[in-house]
């Protein structure tokens, strides 16, 4: 989890956070198998995938899955700093942008705002040099800051390309489809 003070949360803090990402995630997913089971007999029209334009448009997997039923919960898959055509930022905070513009690309098409998303999961190389850089960036994307999404921020070794700096998924909810 992520904090805007350096304090590391206490343990009764930090078990609170999980605690609530852990329901709010077991709700939405709860929401999305209710959806979809009572959505049988519509033959699955309740959940779409998409690979938008603006996008790259991969072959293994869907830039975006949408699940409609009370709510529509719009899935993001990880955006890395990666534009359109392919091309990866050179540096880190290009590379921050590039990936939370992507997200905002995935979830205009299908009529959604940054101020839907519920929930991040951020991965980065380096959090020690460029955590404080991705906050701000994040905070960025972010105007109201009293309804800010739950968000998760891990290292790793490494992402599918080693040019990758980061990688961020995005969990959303919307109004349902009229």
């Amino acid at each position: 989890m992520t904090s805007q003070n350096d304090s590391a949360p206490s343990r009764e803090e930090a078990a609170s956070r999980r605690d609530f990402v852990t329901a709010v995630t077991a709700v939405a997913a709860a929401s999305a198998a209710a959806a979809t089971g009572s959505a049988q007999a519509q033959a699955g029209m309740n959940v779409r995938h998409s690979n938008p334009s603006g996008m790259t448009q991969p072959t293994a997997y869907s830039q975006v899955v949408e699940v409609n039923g009370p709510h529509r919960l719009v899935f993001v898959a990880g955006q890395t700093g990666v534009d359109a055509s392919g091309k990866a930022a050179k540096e880190f905070r290009a590379q921050a942008v590039q990936a939370f513009e992507n997200i905002k690309t995935a979830l205009a098409s299908v009529g959604g705002s940054m101020e839907n998303v519920v929930r991040l999961v951020t991965y980065l190389t380096d959090i020690e040099q460029n955590a404080d850089v991705y906050r701000e960036v994040r905070a960025s994307f972010f105007a109201n800051k009293g309804a800010l999404p739950a968000s998760t921020l891990l290292q790793i070794t490494r992402l599918a390309n080693p040019s990758y700096l980061i990688e961020v998924d995005a969990t959303a909810i919307l109004p349902p489809r009229a």
